[in-house]
Formats: C-alpha cells, structure tokens, sequence
C-alpha cells in the first residue's frame, strides 16, 4: 500500500525507539517532532476544525487493510491516554480487502510532552497488530518548506505573501532558484534565497548542492513554477514530499507556449493542476485541480493571466492541504480530506 507521504510503519518506529532509548541514556534531552499546520480559504466548504491557537491540538493519520474495528482500536487508544476527538474522517475503498485511510483531530493536555511516548505507544499497540502506516503530529508546529522557482514570480511571491500573513502558517526556510531575477523580491521577504544555476552540464553538481542544502532543513518541497524537471536520483534522496503545479492543458499543448497553443485550438476551458512529483513527469498524484470558462473572445494576455491566478489558488490549497495532513497517497490517486 502507498500511503501519505511520511507516512511510517509500526517497524519503523520500533527501530527509532530502540535508537532513542540509547540516546535517552546519554543525554536528558527529548527532540520535538516534524512539524504542521494550516489555514486558507478552500475552493470547497470546508468542515470546521478545531482551534489550533488554543494548542495542545494533535493529529493522527493512519492507513492500512480495512476491516472490522480499526476505528474502535484508534478511539479507545486515544481515551486510554486522555486524549478529546475533537475531528474525524475516514475512507475505504471497499469493505472487504480494501484499503482504510482516517484522519483524526485530537485535543490532550500536554501534548508537545506526550508526544514521543504516544508515538511509540500507538505503534506497539495499535499500528503493529494492524500492520497500519500512520503519522502523529502536533499541530502547533509549522512544517518547515523551501521553495523552488525559476523566473515565473506569480506562485512564489503568493505563498510568501500568505505565510507572512499566517494564512499558510508554514515556514519558509528557503527559496532556490537556477535563475537571480527574483532575489531582490524573496529578499523583501526575510527568506534566504539560493541561486544555483541549472544547466545540462551542470545539473548532477546542481542537484547535489541542492541536496546539500535541504537535508534535515525542510519537511516539504514546493516547486512555485520551478521550470526544470527532477531528477528521479533527487526525488529518491530528497526524502521529503514535493509538490509541483502546472497548467492542466498536459498531456495536450506541452512545451512552450501552452496558452498560445489553447487558443489556437479554441479550448472553452483552462485550469491547473497541484500534485506530487514522481519520477514520471507531471503524472503523480493529484492533490488538487481548478477551471475557469473562456470562450472565443479571450485573448492569449487574458487566458495567460486567468492561467496564473488559478496555478496560484490551487498550489496553496494543495500546500495547505498537505501541511494539515489532509491529503493521503493511494497509489496514483489521493484522498483529500
């Protein structure tokens, strides 16, 4: 099964157990965990969580082979701890031999203290009898992003405007781009800003600096019309998800000039599309997808500029979604919650 992005099994975590108990006994220090967040008007209703300023708000996440009693086995495990379920959803693909996805919102006081044990907990008691995959987070902690961009500035600069604004409440550790012309406007910002130039030539080189530069800074990658393609020796050792947008006119109208080529061909419709990068070009899981209506009248400026306005929406309800552990991997779809 693929399951979320960071998601991990109950193995897993039994092996950083035994690592954390060995470095427990030599120092009385306790890390805190990868961080989350969230908050931008969404394109659908969205349901009302809870307040995360209020703080001691986790979340769960929990994939694995549906079948009677996961939901009793993940209720029962949070009471036992003192935990509140303050949000729950949950999907199957079938109910039998299906795959079981649930996300669950839960208030416990002193929670960023708890938390390391009740991961540890619900690994033994809960993910490993169930062979389930599943992440614990605490919501008062912002996923921690880089930014990839070329010379298009219409994505970057609206996520730096609404992190700054704390409608995306992430935080930004970095943009990198393989062209300077954006320096000034990241700068503005009080975000480090990386040039590294990209070329044929030079790309493995490129990459690794990049590499060099991200590990164990960031928990996401967004790529804000970055116009090079990854590698799958990147994707493979970036170890973090990362999210790209493009207009959704592809497979059809690749390549330069997609606008010039919709209109050309009386499209009635443009739109863009947010999902994750895999190895196989613009074709990972989709997290989120808008449209808008054109008709014969609009020019190639006007469709260019609604293009844009929509690649922005979409990527930061695709970030956001992501941040508030909303969206799961199921293959080569995905389950939003």
């Amino acid at each position: 099964m693929t399951s979320a992005p960071g998601l991990r099994s109950a193995a897993d975590h039994a092996a950083d157990s035994a690592v954390d108990s060995a470095v427990d006994s030599a120092v009385e220090h306790v890390t805190g965990t990868e961080p989350v967040l969230g908050g931008l008007p969404s394109a659908r209703p969205a349901r009302p969580g809870p307040d995360d300023s209020a703080g001691d708000i986790g979340r769960l996440v929990v994939s694995c082979v549906d079948g009677p009693g996961i939901v009793a086995r993940v209720s029962g495990f949070l009471h036992r701890r003192g935990a509140n379920i303050v949000q729950s959803d949950q999907y199957s693909t079938g109910p039998v031999g299906g795959k079981f996805f649930l996300r669950t919102e839960f208030h416990l006081p002193g929670l960023a203290k708890e938390l390391a044990d009740l991961e540890r907990a619900f690994a033994e008691e809960v993910a490993a009898p169930l062979d389930a995959e599943f992440r614990i987070r605490d919501a008062a902690r912002p996923t921690r992003v880089a930014l990839f961009v070329s010379r298009y500035d219409h994505c970057l600069l609206d996520l730096l405007w609404r992190a700054r604004r704390g409608e995306l409440p992430l935080q930004v550790e970095l943009v990198v781009s393989n062209h300077a012309d954006l320096a000034a406007d990241v700068a503005a910002f009080g975000v480090p800003f990386e040039h590294i130039p990209v070329s044929k030539a030079t790309k493995p080189a490129a990459e690794q600096r990049q590499l060099n530069l991200l590990r164990d800074r960031v928990d996401l990658v967004v790529l804000a019309r970055y116009m090079q393609v990854l590698t799958a020796d990147f994707l493979a050792r970036v170890s973090v998800p990362v999210i790209n947008i493009h207009h959704s006119f592809l497979p059809a109208f690749a390549g330069a000039g997609p606008y010039e080529q919709a209109k050309n061909r009386g499209v009635k419709l443009i739109g863009a599309t947010a999902h994750y990068a895999t190895e196989d070009l613009d074709e990972g899981p989709i997290i989120e997808q808008d449209v808008a209506r054109v008709s014969h009248r609009t020019s190639v400026a006007e469709l260019t500029r609604s293009g844009a306005d929509i690649e922005r929406t979409v990527l930061a309800r695709a970030v956001k979604w992501h941040c508030e552990d909303r969206v799961l991997v199921n293959g080569r779809t995905t389950i939003a919650f």
